[in-house]
């Protein structure tokens, strides 16, 4: 009887070890498996991502490289418990000799039942620990297949950093010769722009109401309009004629792949004027400049060399009062620049 009460004790004090080593086992290997299928459609959907493929891939290996650490881990846990499920086996097996061996001994019957029962618990022990194994060899599988993605996601993004590194060294290249490109354009603007201005000089002569003011050429708008009027005056049609002759041959010397265009600005003194024709300086300052774009046209000049705009009062050149200093804000600019 005490011999049976050790067996069943000792039974009692390993099976739910078993059981809980093979629960860990199975959870161990479905979280594994779930998060590999995860990790599966995350590296799809993220391949196809071209605008953040780096940063993406960067986040892909501090995950894979967490998660191969953390089944790194769980395999050698479970190594233990393989080892702890052999050492119980091992134990077992002694014991059931122990027992053999005194039962042989003993001058009563032997038990078949019990040892039967022991026999069916040695064998329920090795299928757990085979079973053991078999997640063992998939988990070593499982950790495997990470490493070979681990790696392939290194030389991609070796790759594409080889990439970025070239374009982005194309694009400083072609930022260079854009900018020497630029550079030459407006050099040869700036040319023209001075040999425009200066035939214009030489055209309408040293008028006091006609000057240059940086890169453009001032006429006073008395010079073609009269007070609160847009259209120009009879007498002011010799100079515009001239202005079309100055940019008809400026047309001629500009080669086509410069973008060009030659923009009449049109301004008023700070003193409001509200008429059904103009209701604020907005309009009068607009219809002024539009006008000297129309007569230009009517002389030959293309469209797509001008532009006009109004500006009213708003930017003034004399910030006094005086009758000189309103004169000097009535004016119409003109002033050759890109398109």
């Amino acid at each position: 009887m005490a011999l049976g009460r050790r067996g069943r004790e000792r039974t009692i004090d390993y099976w739910p070890g078993f059981v809980d080593a093979l629960s860990t086992l199975l959870l161990v290997f479905i979280f594994l498996l779930s998060v590999f299928m995860i990790t599966q459609f995350f590296i799809t959907q993220e391949m196809s991502g071209k605008d953040n493929v780096l940063q993406r891939l960067q986040s892909q290996i501090r995950q894979l490289t967490e998660l191969l650490s953390l089944e790194r881990a769980t395999g050698q846990t479970a190594e233990g418990e393989i080892s702890t499920l052999r050492a119980n086996l091992f134990a077992l097996e002694a014991e059931r000799d122990r027992l053999r061996g005194q039962v042989s001994a003993a001058p009563a019957a032997p038990d078949p039942s019990r040892e039967q029962a022991l026999a069916r618990e040695m064998d329920a022990q090795k299928d757990v620990a085979s079973r053991a194994l078999s997640q063992i060899e998939l988990l070593n599988q499982q950790i495997a297949a990470l490493r070979r993605q681990m790696a392939a996601l290194e030389e991609a993004l070796n790759v594409s950093e080889k990439r970025d590194q070239e374009s982005q060294s194309k694009i400083a290249d072609l930022g260079r010769r854009l900018n020497v490109a630029l550079a030459q354009r407006v050099q040869e603007l700036s040319r023209f722009r001075s040999e425009f201005f200066g035939r214009l000089r030489d055209i309408l002569g040293n008028r006091p109401d006609v000057r240059i003011v940086g890169d453009r050429f001032v006429f006073q708008s008395e010079v073609f309009f009269d007070r609160g009027s847009a259209s120009p005056r009879p007498e002011a049609l010799a100079a515009l004629d001239q202005l079309a002759g100055a940019i008809l041959d400026l047309e001629k010397q500009i080669p086509p792949d410069i973008s060009w265009a030659l923009r009449v600005d049109g301004h008023t003194d700070s003193r409001p004027i509200s008429t059904p024709q103009f209701p604020s300086n907005w309009e009068l300052s607009a219809a002024r400049a539009i006008a000297v774009v129309q007569y230009l046209i009517s002389k030959g000049v293309q469209p797509q060399h001008l532009i006009a705009a109004g500006f009213g009062e708003y930017q003034p050149i004399d910030t006094g009062t005086s009758d000189d200093s309103l004169s000097r804000n009535r004016r119409i600019e003109l002033k050759l620049t890109e398109r």
